[in-house]
């Protein structure tokens, strides 16, 4: 098949997975060899394997980093710093696209950039809400108030009742007057933890008031 006449086929999608392309012709083999090369002359990126968008010259639809998110890794939606960076909560933060999902901790790094995935466990998986963004493309991305639940319980081990300060001169909160206290409450019971449950309190102390 040739170039032109794959991208006919694909480009209305915003990414396209190999089982996609085994429907679109007889010999799926012969296609995949192909997609190598196309990789190698950039017809076409690679985000995981098995899972590519065409390339920066060839694509009509330019994904949104967030959606790349949800869709690099499934299940998974957009929390930690990147999510609290979108609501203000703390300044800009680009170094990487941070998610949270049920399956294990991993990352990904293809040309649009860094994607962590950090576990939680199912029954915390939750609070999270649906946005639509770049192209009408709709991405999965936490509640203000869990994102903050999400990245104190995940980096739990650097916070003590005993360093209020941490909050604003090492992470650098920002804006936090405007969460909703209870729900910050809620989210956290989830977890089932008391560290968490005190931090969240002194967060909620120390910024919300």
């Amino acid at each position: 098949m040739r170039f032109l006449s794959f991208k006919q086929k694909i480009k209305k999608l915003p990414l396209f997975s190999t089982s996609l392309i085994n429907t679109l012709t007889e010999n799926p083999f012969t296609l995949k060899v192909q997609l190598t090369k196309w990789k190698k002359d950039g017809l076409i990126t690679q985000l995981r394997k098995g899972l590519y968008v065409l390339g920066k010259k060839e694509r009509e639809i330019e994904p949104s980093l967030f959606y790349l998110a949800n869709q690099i890794f499934i299940p998974s939606y957009v929390s930690l710093e990147s999510a609290l960076a979108y609501y203000n909560l703390i300044p800009e933060y680009v170094h990487e696209v941070t998610s949270v999902t049920t399956r294990k901790t991993c990352k990904f790094k293809n040309e649009f950039g860094i994607f962590t995935y950090q576990h939680l466990k199912p029954n915390t998986y939750t609070g999270f809400n649906l946005i639509e963004e770049l192209n009408k493309l709709k991405s999965l991305i936490a509640l203000p108030e869990k994102a903050v639940v999400d990245f104190l319980y995940l980096n739990l081990s650097r916070f003590s009742k005993d360093n209020k300060d941490i909050f604003v001169e090492s992470y650098r909160f920002q804006n936090c007057e405007k969460l909703n206290k209870r729900k910050i409450r809620f989210y956290a019971k989830m977890f089932n933890s008391k560290k968490l449950a005190l931090i969240c309190n002194l967060f909620i102390e120390e910024l919300i008031k």
